[in-house]
């Protein structure tokens, strides 16, 4: 249900909750953003081998 969610923000001083539409909205347009940023589950696995295997 749309209208319950509510996102929790961890900081120094405490726990911070959204839950206003446009801040629920410029959340989820940050995690839509870091997700087309992101390597794939396979292509992180083959990024971290990568390092593992030159050090």
């Amino acid at each position: 249900m749309p209208q319950l969610d509510t996102v929790e923000l961890d900081s120094a001083h405490g726990p911070e909750f959204l839950h206003g539409q446009s801040q629920l909205d410029k959340y989820r347009a940050h995690l839509d953003w870091m997700e087309t940023a992101s390597l794939s589950a396979a292509d992180s696995r083959d990024f971290m081998h990568g390092i593992a295997v030159t050090f």
